[in-house]
């Protein structure tokens, strides 16, 4: 028996099991954070160009997987007709590393356009050859969300998104050959520390008249809350004042960095960028330490699991909460008095890196059922819920599909008949209210619940009784 032979999955699945990339997620544990590069280490890769350039627990889970397609029906790339399918990329790894073309491979080859699939037999490689350009053309790895869908199906724990962010840094770092829009936000980050290349001191505008404290005169407070660059987009704007207008309601004692916040770097570090990526996140890791405070609390879960699961490998370790489980606190405590929502029907859509990355399920449920909203769930929820299309740079790639995967998010939002999508991610509410209307209506949680608030009745002063006139003797 040869290494090809039929008991190849079975030892390499053992192998690959025992000595797992990410051991935490067994027994039920969460791993989702990157794994950073060093850097000062320059001598080290920068990314993965060949075969050969993965580490070699890596190598043993692609010669794990055992192609049971479960990643291909989950992904929402190829789904949309987009040229990624992870069960191929996977496969493909396998051929690289023993070297040949993809002509044997049996199941659905890469979308393409045309709808007949990308031909077989025409890419081939070797363990010392470039991926891209030889085993996988270049747009397939940038059609990945890195929603993780294909990771939470495959039943031997392939970290599929993994890999394809080790070829993406190859491809930024060293090849400068991030496609369409991406160059402009990587350059629009290192100049102006947002993806949209907005006059940092902009950042504020939103809450201009909102009066709120700022961490660089309070110093201590319970709550630090991470605006995101969602300040700067005019819809996220309205997710934030709404969220301002919950934490004053509960009377929180809150404070914004205000100018002094950055980008958090996740944008960056997807498109492969892991050096603009650290710059970032060491920049607001000396920022925050100069401060005391509680906990981190945020409207976007790319900043929330970043902040959360990757910062604390450069030094910054906190105690981070999406605004979502935060509410849900808020509501157990007693310390908002909402109102029942009335009239329209809801549905909720699970953002994938508040869900499939961090386990978040259950708080955001709370709060609508708390608002007196049943959920209408969409038969795709919970861990299997469809991506928007939103992660990973994938709007900022843009690579075209035969559908796009917001339309497609849209159609099952559509067969629960619900008039309002509740949402949880300021780049789901960009991606849905992207769609062709007539559609439901998108808000925010927050919006839902700064709209239930019962606002304190304060007592006008009792009118003053009328003097009569003095006598005079």
């Amino acid at each position: 028996m040869t290494w090809g032979g039929p008991m190849k999955h079975a030892f390499a699945g053992a192998l690959h099991l025992a000595w797992h990339r990410r051991a935490e997620r067994f027994g039920g544990g969460r791993s989702t954070g990157l794994k950073p590069l060093d850097l000062n280490d320059r001598t080290a890769p920068l990314g993965v160009e060949k075969p050969a350039d993965f580490t070699w627990n890596q190598l043993l889970g692609f010669d794990a997987c055992v192609q049971c397609g479960k990643c291909e029906a989950a992904c929402p790339a190829f789904a949309a007709g987009q040229p990624l399918n992870p069960k191929k990329l996977i496969q493909d790894m396998v051929v690289g590393l023993a070297g040949g073309t993809d002509a044997k491979f049996a199941g659905s080859p890469y979308p393409s356009l045309d709808g007949k699939g990308k031909p077989l037999g025409e890419h081939g490689g070797n363990p010392h050859q470039p991926i891209v350009n030889g085993l996988v053309d270049a747009e397939t790895l940038w059609s990945c969300t890195t929603c993780r869908a294909c990771v939470e199906e495959c039943p031997m724990m392939i970290e599929h998104v993994d890999a394809i962010v080790d070829m993406r840094r190859y491809l930024t770092l060293e090849k400068g050959a991030t496609p369409n829009k991406g160059a402009q936000v990587l350059d629009n980050l290192i100049a102006t520390d947002n993806p949209g290349g907005f006059a940092p001191g902009g950042r504020m505008n939103w809450a201009a008249d909102l009066n709120l404290d700022l961490l660089s005169v309070r110093k201590t407070v319970d709550v630090l809350f991470w605006v995101g660059d969602g300040a700067f987009d005019m819809r996220n704007q309205r997710t934030l004042r709404a969220f301002v207008k919950v934490l004053k309601a509960a009377r929180v004692d809150f404070a914004v960095l205000g100018l002094e916040e950055r980008d958090s770097g996740d944008v960056a570090r997807r498109l492969g960028d892991e050096a603009t990526f650290q710059t970032l996140a060491h920049r607001n890791i000396q920022t925050l330490a100069q401060y005391h405070f509680k906990r981190i609390v945020t409207c976007d879960p790319h900043s929330f699991h970043v902040l959360k699961n990757e910062y604390g490998a450069l030094g910054g370790d906190y105690q981070v909460q999406h605004h979502s489980t935060f509410m849900a606190e808020l509501v157990q405590r007693g310390t908002l008095n909402l109102s029942q929502h009335k009239g329209a029907s809801v549905t909720y859509h699970d953002p994938c890196y508040l869900g499939r990355y961090n386990g978040e399920y259950e708080a955001p449920r709370e709060v609508l059922r708390a608002l007196g909203i049943e959920v209408r769930e969409m038969q795709r929820s919970g861990f299997r819920s469809r991506c928007c299309g939103g992660g990973g740079g994938a709007p900022i790639t843009d690579i075209p599909g035969k559908q796009r995967i917001p339309d497609m998010r849209m159609d099952d939002i559509r067969q629960t008949a619900a008039e309002v999508v509740a949402v949880g991610c300021p780049q789901c509410t960009a991606m849905l209210e992207g769609v062709v209307e007539p559609r439901p209506l998108i808000k925010d949680i927050a919006e839902l619940v700064a709209d239930a608030l019962v606002e304190e009745v304060i007592p006008s002063p009792s009118v003053a009784a009328k003097r009569e006139p003095a006598e005079v003797h």
